[in-house]
């Protein structure tokens, strides 16, 4: 089957997801730099997801356009990933809107942990699909990153209940590793590799 369908219905879910928390923020009241202090924490937590979900979709793109074709498969592991990815927003606002509370916390880690884990049944699927020698599955390699991000996650959440702060500094940690760029699909991509 074509990717075109896919890859459209998930930019579209994605930008919605985005739109849906920018709505969360708020309009402060006052016009004076004070005014903005009660809403920092719900805009931490909506740059932080901003940033998740730019990561995911920019993966997701080059990934996708390694890609040549899908089966049903495919499709469900998209739609797991879009659900996590769904959760976003709730859990942004929550997490925002009680300071960083252990359970707000534990719950946003909860959902980057199960995004991290659809992403990884998404990319096997599409190697199961495309074949070991495929471009897909020479770009992934041995996944360091994508092994390490669901090992983070799964620290931060018991934390968010010990010292909630580290938990948090876990999650920038995940976003972070994946903020550099990783060019292992869009060089084999140019490179023409399989």
């Amino acid at each position: 089957m074509p990717k075109g369908r896919l890859e459209a219905f998930s930019d579209g879910v994605i930008a919605i997801l985005i739109t849906i928390m920018v709505l969360e923020l708020h309009v402060p009241h006052g016009s004076g730099i004070h005014a903005l202090r009660p809403i920092l924490p719900v805009f931490f937590t909506y740059l932080l997801s901003f940033v998740n979900l730019g990561i995911y979709w920019n993966n997701h793109h080059h990934m996708l356009h390694a890609t040549h074709r899908t089966n049903g498969l495919i499709l469900w592991a998209n739609l797991h990933l879009l659900f996590w990815l769904s959760l976003f927003p709730f859990t942004t606002g929550w997490m925002g809107e009680n300071h960083f509370d252990p359970v707000p916390c534990a719950a946003y880690g909860v959902v980057c942990l199960g995004a991290a884990i659809a992403y990884y049944l998404l990319q096997t699927a599409i190697v199961r699909e495309q074949g070991e020698g495929s471009l897909v599955a020479a770009a992934i390699g041995a996944d360091v990153k994508g092994k390490i991000s669901p090992l983070l996650y799964l620290a931060g959440i018991p934390l968010a209940f010990v010292e909630r702060w580290v938990s948090v500094a876990l999650y920038i940690l995940v976003a972070g590793i994946w903020l550099v760029p990783d060019r292992r699909i869009e060089t084999r991509v140019v490179e023409g590799v399989h």
